[in-house]
């Protein structure tokens, strides 16, 4: 066998085994024209089709064009992106903040500029792969505690070499469980065991906090939480990510961080959609209590049901089913009732701990969640009988 057919075993091998487990990725293809009603995507506010941000979005192209051309380091910091970071910081109540094009590479960035072989890493069990691969990527020792434990965390740390520095990683909002992070207590453990504290709040930003700052934000300052990582293609309906801290934390990120040096900046429309997104969350903060109303109708609803509810208060609900062709069986009789929700198998969760994401957002009107509760019903009392 020559060299070019193992890479073509390789692959089909591969392809074999993701088929056989029920795991095969798919990608939907979605038009403008399609009907269904979203409850997969993570537009928690519903920005992402607001006029005001397609307004923004082309008049930053015509400005300044529609790509940066360049990295930041190089000619594609904008002063568009400049003040962008400005009110990214303001918002987060940080020094400074940072833009890197996805949330991925901002994760990826951190960890790779601040981590090494030397460095400890302490990680939530549940935390994104971006994290994950993060620690990877900087060839640093880590460990990962049980889920939002933090007793488990202490141990960890006391255990732990003291001559070492220590960094502790989690999530703020969990993408998969959409439970939240207890980040009073992580700031306590790791002020006590001397650990820099890093949150990735992703799915926080623009849904948590007195206005929208998320699970981190004002309320724990840059000493409580040096590190706090945002996206802005979520609740802010655009694209790209931040890191926010203080000024000596983005000086090194500048300096060091290869995702961020050698990376075109991002499209300058996009940072001027992101500055309509943060107006509008500023000066509507009626959408995050429409937002949390659905919330509330829907888990009000689901546990009527008998639907399996997780312990989750944001806009993430999954409802957890265990097995991959159930998941799918149930996914797929809610898309022919119009309903798009997300399939989550293992990999991505752990094997046995399949599920419908489902995603709510201020954009869904209440016959929306009474279509999805009455789809929901229709699976359960199906497999009833």
């Amino acid at each position: 066998m020559s060299r070019a057919d193992l890479w073509s075993k390789r692959l089909a091998n591969a392809a074999t085994q993701r088929r056989t487990s029920g795991g095969w990725r798919q990608r939907p293809i979605l038009d403008e024209g399609d009907t269904y009603i979203d409850f997969a995507g993570n537009d928690y506010l519903g920005l992402a089709k607001d006029p005001r941000m397609a307004e923004a979005q082309a008049e930053g192209a015509k400005r300044f064009g529609a790509g940066a051309k360049a990295s930041h380091l190089v000619s594609g910091h904008l002063a568009i992106h400049e003040r962008l970071e400005h009110r990214l910081a303001e918002l987060t109540g940080r020094p400074r903040a940072l833009l890197f094009s996805t949330g991925y590479m901002a994760n990826l960035g951190v960890l790779q500029a601040l981590c090494d072989r030397h460095t400890r890493v302490f990680q939530d069990r549940l935390n994104h792969a971006s994290l994950l691969d993060g620690a990877r990527l900087a060839e640093a020792p880590s460990r990962r505690f049980h889920h939002r434990d933090l007793a488990d965390l202490e141990r960890l740390l006391e255990r732990a070499p003291q001559d070492a520095p220590a960094l502790v990683a989690s999530d703020g909002v969990f993408s998969m469980d959409g439970d939240t992070a207890d980040i009073a207590g992580l700031a306590s453990t790791c002020q006590r065991q001397g650990a820099w504290l890093m949150v990735d709040d992703a799915h926080g930003l623009g849904v948590l906090g007195e206005h929208g700052d998320g699970c981190v934000g004002c309320a724990h300052d840059h000493h409580q939480v040096p590190i706090l990582v945002g996206t802005l293609g979520k609740a802010l309906g655009s694209a790209g990510a931040f890191v926010a801290g203080d000024a000596g934390l983005i000086d090194h990120l500048v300096q060091f961080a290869r995702p961020y040096i050698y990376t075109t900046a991002q499209p300058p429309g996009v940072a001027g959609a992101t500055l309509a997104a943060l107006d509008i969350l500023e000066r509507e903060p009626e959408r995050r209590g429409h937002l949390h109303q659905h919330i509330a109708d829907f888990r009000h609803e689901a546990a009527r049901l008998g639907l399996p509810l997780t312990d989750s208060r944001t806009p993430i609900q999954p409802i957890v089913l265990g097995d991959n062709d159930r998941v799918m069986r149930w996914a797929e009789r809610l898309a022919r009732a119009g309903l798009r929700v997300g399939a989550i198998r293992a990999p991505t969760v752990p094997r046995g701990q399949a599920r419908l994401r489902i995603t709510l957002s201020a954009a869904h009107e209440a016959p929306d969640l009474d279509a999805l509760l009455d789809a929901l019903d229709a699976c359960r009392r199906e497999e009833a009988t």
